[in-house]
């Protein structure tokens, strides 16, 4: 099997993963995912669709990611891996999509309107 490659996005996080096959080994912009992600949620969120899809040990996974916060880049970072198994192996998307790791999440962050303090806040009214 050669490289496998695939993109996720989550509002502006955009991760592209790189999947051949290996021990299991997950390295997020060159560092390990221990080192990434320190807290054992986030972790968790990456591991999600290997665990259900059963290739903990199978893949050797590379990502590049970059934009947004933490938690957004373990989403897409997520969305990119659930897609790549799909790839891999179309019966895994009956596995993947009631858990709803297939689904790319379009919220985004909404625009600050002139003439407001922020997205819908607006300045305070004085009748008088």
């Amino acid at each position: 099997m050669e490289v496998l490659h695939k993109i996720g996005r989550r509002k502006t996080a955009v991760a592209r993963v790189y999947l051949k096959e290996g021990k299991g080994k997950i390295t997020i912009n060159k560092k390990d995912i221990k080192d990434y992600f320190d807290t054992a949620t986030l972790q968790y969120k990456v591991n999600q669709p290997l665990v259900l899809t059963d290739n903990v040990e199978t893949f050797d996974i590379n990502v590049n990611v970059f934009g947004g916060g933490i938690t957004g880049q373990a989403e897409a970072i997520r969305l990119a891996i659930s897609r790549a198994m799909c790839e891999l192996n179309p019966e895994h998307r009956l596995v993947l999509k009631p858990e709803g790791l297939l689904t790319r999440d379009p919220r985004m962050v909404e625009r600050k309107k002139f003439g407001q303090k922020k997205a819908r806040k607006k300045f305070q009214f004085s009748k008088r």
